[in-house]
Formats: C-alpha cells, structure tokens, sequence
C-alpha cells in the first residue's frame, strides 16, 4: 500500500495515499481494532451538518472569510448528503469523547475543501470555536432529534393508524378474553386492539414530551462548558444555521456545562425507546399467541404467510415479523442498559462515553421505525380472523357464567361452571338445567357480545 506523511502535534504518521483522513484519524485506526463497528451514519451526518451551521456562524461574526466557510459548508453538506462514506473509518470504542471523530470529520473536511482549491486547518478553521466536548453530544443529540421527528415518529404514527383501522373493522367480533394465559371473560377484537393503541398512544407522548430538551444543543460550550475559545454569540448563530438547514427544532441549551458533563437527554430518550420496545414485544406476541396452531394453539387469527417455516417440516408457516419484532425488542431494551452506563460515565466536566452512546441510541431509532412499518404492513394489516373458531371456543368458555353471579350467587354459579368444563358442554345448557332460570333471561346475561360492554347480567 502505497502512504503519505502526515503531520500532527506528536509527530509523523503514514497515511494511506488515498485516504482523505490525516494523521490524528489514522492514529486512532491503528490505536483502535477492536470491534470494526463505525460510528452511526446519523452521527456522522449529524456532526458534518454541524461543521457546516459552525464555518457559516463563524463568518457572520468575522472569524473566517466567505471562500473558507463556503467551502467547509458546501463540503459539510455533500458529507450530510451521504457522500464520501468510506472516509470516516474510526470505530465506535475509541476515546471517550469522540476526538477521533471529531477530528476525522476536521480532516476530512480540510483535505476535500483543498480538493476544491481552498486551503483551511482541520483545527483553527473547521474546528473554529468548537471542541470535540461540545460538538458530540450536540451531533448525538441532533441526530436523534432528527431520527426521532423524520423516521420514528411517522413510522409511529402509522402503526397507530392500521391498528385504529382494524379495530374498527373488529370492533363488533367478541372473542374470548385471557388472564394468566387462562380463559376470561369475552372482550372484542376492537377493544384488545384499542389497548394495543392506547399503550402505542402513551408512548408517543412520552417521546413528543423528551423533544424539546434533546433538540436543546450545548454546541458554544466548547471545551467544558465556559465556552472559552467561542465568539461572542456564536452558539446562537450555528443553532440558527443549524434549524435553517435541517428544518428540526433545535436550540441553544441554557446550561451548556449540563449537556457536557451529562447525557440526561440521551438517557431520556433511550428510556422511552425501551419503553415503545417493550409495548410493541407485547403486541408481536399476543399476535403469536393469537395465530397459534391452526389446529394445536389458539387459531383466532392466521397472519399472512410470508416464507416458508421449516427446512424439515413441509407445511409449516411461523409468525417470523413477530418473531423479529420480539427480537428487536430484546436489543433496545439492552441498547437502553448501554446508555445508561454511558450516561453514568460523566466524570467532572466531561462524559467519556459519548461514542458508546451514540452507538446505543441512534441505530434503535431507525430499527423500531422499520419493524414497527413491518408490524403495521406485514402482520396487522393482513391477518385474518377465524370466526368459526372463535365463537366455539367463546360458547364452550366456563367463564361466562360469571355474568350469573347477580342472578343466582357466586357458589350457584361455579358448580354450573364446574359441570359445563367436566361434561364439555357450553353454560347455556347446564345453566338451563341447574340455574332455575329461564331461556330468555340467560340467552340475555350470557350473550357474549352484550358482556364485552360491562354492566349486570340481564340488563338491557
């Protein structure tokens, strides 16, 4: 392989010929071989997006002409769009603070606006009135902000909304209710759905309430929060940058030394994620449980069938984007316990875990917005209920008879229950016998669909 010399304040190093990075990137890829893993591309975007907002502040107050900030700009925002990928190499266990991504991303930015004829300094002209303490917690938190409002949140929105279809559709089909896994009493289709948006619903508040405090940037805290190094108002300005060239709601944090020292608004938000993760396992598996069989499990429903379930067992069909959603619930869950740690990592001034946060927080966004897409389109939308089964299962419940309890009293009506189980006959015809009763009155208390809508047996 053919290198270059390149120099930085502890000396010389190689460099691939080829490579746009310098000598500080290339000493934390040759310090760091751990995992292979990359920093996040959100990350990665993020912090570009902000090297550009930061050269167009620092012209606006004089610190660089219009050819050297046009040209960080304009290479910023190519890095944002996606170019140049390969270039940014360092991985995820480096130093805490993300300084090699921080100066991979100066480097890169130098040597391509050289490229274009204009000659700036990865430290005294990209870095201008930046330190690595600031920009990365402020690129996390832009680029979860960024994932949250354009990937998450509509993917959100959406799975509420095929689940808000469905039980419309199913709001009048009763089925037979479960507790501890055991037979309950009936409820809907609609209102087993309506708990699923209802759960969906309390997360989404919770994620829209974490907003404005993770779009709040300590970006001007520089070094451990003083700002020292920073022109006067240059926070203001790159934020104003910033909200102009990614339309998101950014601000300047009140407290820069907080946003620093700490990772209150990643923890918050990875809590939240986990949260959302936790509901959407919920419903993955009453799918599974309710698609069960056809013939051994419960069969209410038969969800599309997507690929084949068995390399020995021709036939077989298995609820596999619920698996995966269960799955990709298990990892946020664990991406969350990561952040947490990270967010604990904060000696003094500074949080030294911010790439191992980073990697926990972003990439679980982009994933619970794409199997929540998944959840909505290739299980809920589709799946089919299998009414013949369900209303057998519901006329052979035991459990109905709790409706009979005002009428003939608890005792009464457990032996009735006991009777219908042990004969495997439905409540209807052993309470006929044995309630003193007549037809009409316990066609009217044990009518499953009228029970779904709570009240006393018998009531109209």
């Amino acid at each position: 392989m053919s290198t270059r010399s390149e120099r930085d304040s502890l000396g010389t190093v190689e460099v691939p010929a080829e490579a746009l990075w310098g000598a500080q990137t290339q000493r934390a890829v040759d310090n760091f071989r751990i995992s292979g893993q990359a920093m996040p591309t959100a990350f990665l975007r993020a912090l570009a997006r902000i090297k550009g907002a930061a050269a167009r502040a620092s012209q606006a107050l004089g610190g660089l002409d219009e050819t050297r900030a046009g040209a960080i700009a304009a290479v910023a925002e190519a890095i944002a769009g996606g170019e140049h990928a390969e270039a940014f190499p360092v991985e995820v266990f480096q130093t805490g603070s993300g300084t090699s991504s921080n100066m991979n991303m100066n480097e890169v930015i130098a040597r391509l606006a050289g490229q274009r004829g204009v000659e700036v300094h990865p430290n005294d002209d990209v870095n201008r009135s930046q330190s690595s303490n600031d920009v990365v917690p402020s690129a996390i938190q832009l680029a979860a902000t960024d994932r949250l409002m354009n990937a998450l949140m509509p993917a959100l929105a959406h799975l509420r909304a095929v689940i808000g279809e469905r039980a419309t559709a199913l709001a009048e089909v009763a089925k037979t209710g479960r507790t501890h896994l055991m037979d309950a009493m009936p409820l809907t289709f609609g209102q087993e759905l309506g708990t699923w948006d209802a759960q969906l619903a309390g997360c989404q508040a919770a994620l829209r309430e974490c907003l404005p405090r993770l779009a709040a940037l300590p970006l001007g805290g520089t070094a451990i929060g003083t700002g020292i190094n920073a022109a006067d108002g240059f926070a203001e300005r790159a934020v104003a940058e910033l909200q102009r060239a990614t339309g998101l709601p950014v601000s300047a944090a009140d407290n820069r030394f907080e946003g620093i020292a700490g990772q209150q608004a990643a923890l918050e938000l990875a809590a939240k994620l986990a949260a959302l993760a936790v509901v959407l396992g919920k419903i993955a598996n009453d799918l599974r449980w309710m698609n069960s069989g056809p013939l051994a499990g419960l069969g209410e429903i038969s969800l599309p069938a997507l690929q084949p379930g068995s390399s020995i067992m021709p036939g077989k069909v298995n609820p596999v984007i619920c698996e995966a959603v269960v799955m990709l619930a298990a990892q946020v869950q664990g991406c969350h316990l990561a952040v947490s740690l990270g967010a604990q990592g904060g000696n003094f001034q500074l949080n030294t875990m911010l790439p191992l946060i980073a990697h926990n927080l972003l990439p679980p966004i982009d994933w619970l917005a794409e199997g929540m897409r998944l959840l909505a389109e290739k299980a809920i939308a589709g799946f089919e209920v299998n009414r013949e089964r369900i209303e057998q299962n519901l006329s052979r419940n035991p459990i109905l008879v709790t409706a009979l309890n005002p009428l003939i009293g608890y005792e009464k009506a457990a032996a009735i229950a006991k009777r219908a189980y042990r004969e495997q006959r439905t409540v209807l015809e052993v309470a006929l016998e044995d309630s003193g009763l007549d037809e009409a009155t316990l066609k009217r208390a044990l009518d499953p669909l009228k029970l779904t809508r709570g009240g006393e047996a018998g009531g109209e």
